[in-house]
């Protein structure tokens, strides 16, 4: 259902319900959930990928035919816990970065809004396809609506249309696209690329990008990142071209 495969200060979670579409369920909820819960400070990127032809294709009909018998606060419980999965992926200081292969519809679609980065197969599909079944994008409307704005989010939501990867890279749902034979590449560029900065700039970065400082704050964020042994040593590397001891190579 899900494997987590630890590569240094890299963490893949493959999710892996083909014969699903790879939708989620309680169980996959649960499983995320804990995987970051549990997350290792030494991991500094976690890439979230599945196998098979779809990435992620919302709720399993199984699971949300069984739902469809809970009262309403238990559903409120089981759809709270799919918000705090995505929150835990906003607020996980290692950056998190999803390989899109094909469909990525409701729920799946948030997955990726939730993601600090995203890349995409030319091949892949989106969709906010939650009207389509009298149902409406709740739990997933805080991250698609940081990510892509109101007027994409609007658009979308109301009238569930799939639409293509160009579509998803202009929005700023995806941050780059590749033919499928090169999507791994793609993710590897990505990931090379935070293991490339320092650890704990990364992690700041993303916090003031989730949630931006006053100008006060911004400027005492900035003096202790200068004073810090981190960019000092950033810094020396780069004045004495040499690489950082931060930097991991692949």
């Amino acid at each position: 259902m899900l494997r987590a495969e630890r590569e240094g200060p890299v963490l893949r979670l493959t999710i892996d319900r083909p014969e699903v579409r790879n939708a989620f369920n309680d169980e996959l909820i649960g499983r995320l959930a804990g995987a970051f819960a549990e997350l290792d400070p030494a991991v500094r990127a976690v890439a979230i990928q599945s196998v098979g032809e779809a990435f992620c294709a919302g709720g399993d009909l199984q699971w949300m035919r069984k739902a469809a018998s809970y009262t309403e606060d238990e559903n409120a419980r089981d759809a709270l816990a799919l918000a705090r999965l995505y929150q835990a992926i906003v607020e996980c200081p290692a950056v998190v970065v999803a390989r899109v292969q094909g469909a990525a519809f409701g729920g799946g679609c948030g997955l990726v809004c939730a993601a600090d980065v995203a890349v995409a197969s030319t091949q892949a599909k989106f969709a906010f396809s939650e009207v389509r079944l009298g149902l409406i994008p709740a739990t997933i409307s805080p991250f698609v609506v940081a990510k892509i704005g109101h007027g994409n989010a609007r658009a979308w939501f109301s009238t569930g249309e799939a639409f293509a990867a160009e579509a998803a890279l202009r929005m700023g749902l995806v941050h780059e696209i590749a033919e499928p034979e090169a999507l791994d590449q793609a993710l590897e560029r990505k990931i090379r690329a935070v293991l490339a900065s320092g650890p704990r700039a990364v992690a700041q970065s993303k916090r003031i990008a989730v949630s931006p400082p006053s100008l006060d704050e911004s400027a005492r964020l900035l003096a202790s990142a200068r004073a810090g042994e981190e960019a000092r040593e950033g810094v020396g590397a780069f004045l004495e071209k040499r690489k950082a001891s931060f930097v991991v190579e692949r």
